[in-house]
């Protein structure tokens, strides 16, 4: 793998970074990741607001082919922008939208449903949400459940859907749907998208332990979905699902934030006493950030190492290195956020005020950590992946 960049790609990063800097000072205060765009109203206007920014710049699908809002940029230069927006913990991405469901249009859609979705995507004029996970259905997805059947030029369609992040705030839907009703596991699925203001779409929150609002379960009655909105043959769902195109897949944002979070958390330790000596001085402290920072420093060069392998077309090792940064990253964060709240005593459990460290930002982190090891596909789901897919050993039975 060659690590360096070159010229271009330097000056390119450079702008990434000048843009972020810039534009996060007029961020709204609080915490970074999904509760950064989804949290409460304020949170959301700046992640719409981000999100035309860098739409208006090409910059959120940079990898696209230029017809459909792109600039054929290579893998490599998508990693460092997500790299550098993650280091500024900076919103404005629909990371479904523009990571998922727009793949799968470029992978099946017809050239007419790719011109008609692609493009609001590629300028943030529209916003996705995920309808895959059912109370039944969550990590074992081919368990869907919810039924589509076709009835004439519409397929009307039945079920719930559960976890849906962001579906209190997103205008679009994606779906796996079931379509034939005598089918099991993961024969009969196929891809859908819709408006969510259909009618017989109900959303309705879930809420966290602290009382914030991101997860949602949405029900379906009786809705009428064009048939124009299936993505595919029918039957096709499994594949899609499966299936990537040309985009950064590293999971660099566990990494890049985690350096971010570092640094707050040794500037912290550089000036806080106790017993009248700085933090930073206790030599325990000191051993468990030197291993932080390796382990940070490690992740990084994964993430690199897998954005390479699909630059080169190496898809299997793209595959396996994106689920074991997946693995690596949320185990990471977690680590981060449970040594900090260790050594911050009894402050890092204080959520918010004068007196809570790093704003909270940590016990914060801690309180998700173990929810971290689920969201985005379970660490033993990933582990298998990377067992049958990179290490080909047998699948039991």
């Amino acid at each position: 793998m060659d690590f360096k960049l070159n010229e271009q790609q330097r000056a390119l990063r450079q702008e990434f970074e000048d843009f972020f800097r810039e534009e996060m000072k007029h961020a709204p205060q609080g915490e970074g990741g999904l509760e950064a765009m989804l949290a409460n109203d304020e949170s959301w206007k700046f992640h719409r607001y981000m999100g035309k920014k860098l739409g208006e710049k090409g910059w959120l699908a940079r990898p696209w082919p230029k017809e459909y809002g792109g600039q054929n940029a290579s893998i490599v230069e998508q990693l460092m922008f997500n790299e550098v927006r993650a280091k500024y913990r900076a919103p404005g991405v629909d990371p479904w939208g523009v990571e998922m469901f727009a793949p799968t249009v470029m992978i099946a859609g017809t050239d007419e449903q790719k011109k008609r979705i692609l493009p609001p995507i590629a300028k943030s004029e529209v916003h996705y949400c995920q309808g895959w996970s059912e109370p039944n259905a969550g990590s074992d997805l081919a368990s869907v459940r919810t039924m589509a059947i076709k009835e004439g030029d519409h397929y009307v369609v039945n079920g719930q859907k559960i976890w849906t992040t962001g579906g209190h705030y997103a205008d679009h839907i994606f779906l796996l749907l079931r379509t034939d009703p005598a089918s099991k596991r993961n024969a009969g699925l196929s891809v859908f998208y819709c408006k969510k203001e259909l009618p017989g779409i109900d959303v309705r929150p879930i809420k966290y332990m602290n009382g914030k609002h991101v997860y949602n379960e949405v029900f379906f009655t009786d809705v009428k979905i064009p048939a124009e909105n299936l993505i595919g043959p029918e039957g096709e769902g499994w594949r899609l699902t499966r299936e990537t195109m040309n985009f950064e897949r590293s999971g660099i944002g566990y990494f890049a934030g985690a350096k971010s979070a570092f640094k707050e958390l040794l500037h912290y330790l550089k000036n806080t006493k106790r017993d009248g000596k700085p933090l930073i001085d206790n030599p325990l402290v000191r051993q468990r950030l030197a291993r932080l920072y390796r382990d940070i420093e490690l992740g990084i060069t994964l993430a690199y190492a897998g954005a390479w392998a699909q630059h080169k077309g190496n898809a299997l090792r793209a595959v396996t290195t994106a689920s074991g940064a997946k693995v690596y990253g949320t185990e990471l964060n977690q680590r981060l956020s449970s040594f900090a709240t260790e050594a911050m005593g009894l402050y890092g459990q204080l959520e918010s005020g004068p007196f809570a460290p790093m704003g909270g930002s940590m016990i914060d982190g801690y309180q998700m950590a173990i929810g971290s090891n689920i969201a985005a596909g379970s660490s033993e789901i990933q582990r298998n992946l990377i067992a049958w897919v990179g290490l080909e050993l047998p699948r039991t039975k």
